[in-house]
């Protein structure tokens, strides 16, 4: 499969990588994280060799295809078949059927073929680009953000497609909940290298802390070896009778190799100003509706309170309202009937899309920030600045060299200035990284006011929301309910749709019931031996990881108290212990492959009888 060997990339001053490695085997569906700015987006350019590595080497198999997912796509043609058909290469150009049936897998009808692309909603253009790639028969999928812009119900549609992409797949996406629900393995930029974990992100990030863990423990052991010498050179150096041994001390310490301080990277550090106020119920709503004409409202009679401590999320397809809700909410559009109050001792903060567009672009990060709330000093403004990422001079760049997700943080910090006790959040994880996204989730948790938010996130809406806000069909309407409440009592229309297409005939549900069962019982035989297998692996590979963690150890220990024998046993025992680790996550893949494809295998057969 692809390999990178050895990459080192630099653009001006900075290091993205150095003497990178990976290999991405077969059937391997990978989440790609990392620090926004830590170069995923550039390590997708190298394997698509739109980048160059300044040394090393990226190995691709002959005619192993490699495609990519375009978030933004200039649709040329007047129809959806002539559009996908643009995909066919020359000598296939005449095969429409092979555009055809891809496209049908991806839920168009005969009748959308004549269709102008144009005019389907966000998440079926997004079906549109993949049909052109998959028409290109790719071996490889490089998905880079492909949630942006996406609905709720286009993510839960796109989830399902790639668990069942039959090639390999990496996968960038700040949606956590999005990419453990699809992927095998997850690999991280680190420290300009590349960490690879057979599991999702959660134990991704584990095993970086307990490794960090680790190299800490050796760190001290190593700093206080050296200062013994340092301290027994200084001491002998200058005598006759130790001067020798002082000598060979001060060998010994120039051969160590010396471990250098762990570098971390900034994580936004939220903690929202709430200001106290003696109301229970912060915001109350009666009988609200908007539209832009009488005649076509978006939506009305929607009719709910918001108490201190509770979050009520706004969901549903994009384009429907959602934001109009809140913008309706915040006071900056006035609806058309019903009521919006709230205690005289409410103060509410709104971050939205389209208020990156009142910043100043002559101000400076730390001038918006202080706008927010004058009566904060310079060192809290500072300090504001600092817990947004933006440090030292960064904290004095203007905002028209700033990006769009620096913007995103600049409000977000005017946000954390002021005192509330009420906040209207519109897609705030937008532009945040992984980590960054747990913090605001975290904030939101522990924030003592009332929250209203719009988000795709259903790892968020699970986390943070009590109740919700649902745009379905035409208009809007209150939940009283969690998010898995909404899909256990009502779901998504789309699903329902699903669903009802894969019914079987009543004739032959008996039949096929019979059917199914047999299957279920095959797959079961065959998947049982196999997750056993799967399982004592990963308890032996746990295993010896312990105990090379515990002779790493002891490793040190033997090197600092210079141990030569015991330290040539402990090498020994540490590298064939290090061998065992990898021939056991060989043996793990080969099982899990081998499992997944039985199950698979099965799941298309028992749905092809639903």
């Amino acid at each position: 499969m692809i390999q990178l060997q050895n990459i080192t990339k630099n653009f001006a001053s900075q290091e993205l990588f150095n003497n990178l490695n990976l290999k991405l085997n077969a059937g391997n569906r990978t989440g790609l994280v990392g620090r926004n700015g830590s170069g995923k987006s550039t390590l997708f350019k190298l394997i698509l060799g739109e980048e160059s590595a300044d040394s090393g080497e990226v190995i691709i198999p002959k005619n192993y295809k490699i495609g990519t997912l375009k978030q933004h796509l200039t649709f040329s043609e007047s129809t959806l078949r002539e559009e996908a058909a643009l995909a066919l290469e020359e000598e296939m150009k005449y095969d429409v059927y092979r555009v055809e049936k891809i496209l049908f897998g991806l839920g168009f009808t005969h009748e959308d073929l004549e269709k102008d692309p144009l005019s389907f909603s966000g998440g079926y253009q997004i079906r549109i680009n993949l049909a052109k790639l998959l028409v290109t028969e790719p071996n490889l999928l490089l998905l880079d953000e492909p949630t942006n812009y996406l609905d709720i119900v286009s993510l839960r549609w796109l989830k399902n497609f790639l668990r069942a992409f039959e090639g390999e797949v990496i996968l960038i996406t700040h949606n956590r909940d999005f990419m453990d629900s699809i992927c095998t393995h997850t690999m991280g930029l680190v420290r300009k290298k590349i960490e690879v974990i057979a599991g999702n992100t959660h134990k991704f990030y584990e095993q970086l802390a307990a490794n960090d863990e680790l190299y800490a423990k050796h760190k001290i052991a190593q700093d206080k070896k050296v200062k013994e010498l340092e301290e027994f050179i200084a001491k002998n150096k200058a005598r006759a009778s130790t001067a020798a041994l002082a000598q060979s001390k001060v060998k010994q310490l120039e051969k160590m190799e010396r471990l250098d301080e762990l570098a971390f990277d900034n994580t936004l550090a939220f903690d929202f100003n709430f200001k106290e106020t003696p109301a229970k119920v912060m915001l109350e709503v009666k009988k609200l509706a908007f539209g832009y004409t009488p005649e076509n409202l978006l939506f009305k009679d929607i009719s709910f309170s918001i108490q201190r401590g509770e979050c009520i999320g706004i969901i549903g397809k994009n384009g429907k309202g959602k934001s109009t809700l809140l913008n309706t909410l915040a006071g900056e559009l006035k609806q058309l009937e019903g009521d919006v109050s709230s205690h005289p001792s409410v103060e509410f903060a709104h971050f939205g899309q389209t208020n990156i567009a009142r910043l100043h672009p002559n101000a400076t990060v730390t001038d918006e920030i202080h706008s927010a709330n004058t009566k904060l000093s310079t060192q809290v403004i500072r300090s504001i600045a600092g817990a947004m990422m933006f440090s030292g001079d960064s904290a004095d760049k203007k905002v028209s060299l700033l990006s769009g997700g620096e913007k995103s943080r600049v409000m977000l910090g005017q946000i954390l200035a002021r005192e509330v006790n009420l906040l209207f959040l519109d897609e705030p994880t937008n532009h945040l990284d992984m980590e960054s996204i747990e913090a605001l989730t975290e904030a939101i948790q522990n924030f003592d006011g009332a929250v209203m938010i719009v988000t795709h996130s259903e790892e968020m809406l699970r986390r943070v929301c009590d109740r919700l806000i649902i745009f379905a069909k035409d208009g809007a309407e209150y939940f009283d309910g969690g998010y898995d409440d909404f899909l256990t009592k009502v779901g998504w229309e789309e699903d329902e749709v699903e669903v009802k297409e894969k019914v079987a005939p009543k004739s032959a549900s008996k039949e096929n019931k019979k059917l199914r069962a047999e299957l279920v019982r095959e797959r079961n035989k065959l998947t049982s031996p196999l997750k056993k297998k799967v399982e004592k692996l990963e308890n032996r590979i746990m295993e010896v990881e312990d105990s090379l963690s515990i002779h790493h150890e002891e490793l040190i220990k033997a090197s600092t108290a210079g141990d030569s024998a015991t330290l040539m046993e402990l090498s020994k025992t540490v590298s064939t212990e290090e061998i065992q680790v990898e021939e056991l996550f060989e043996s793990l893949e080969v099982s899990q492959n081998e499992l997944d494809e039985i199950i698979n295998t099965y799941e298309g057969k028992i749905n092809s009888l639903e």
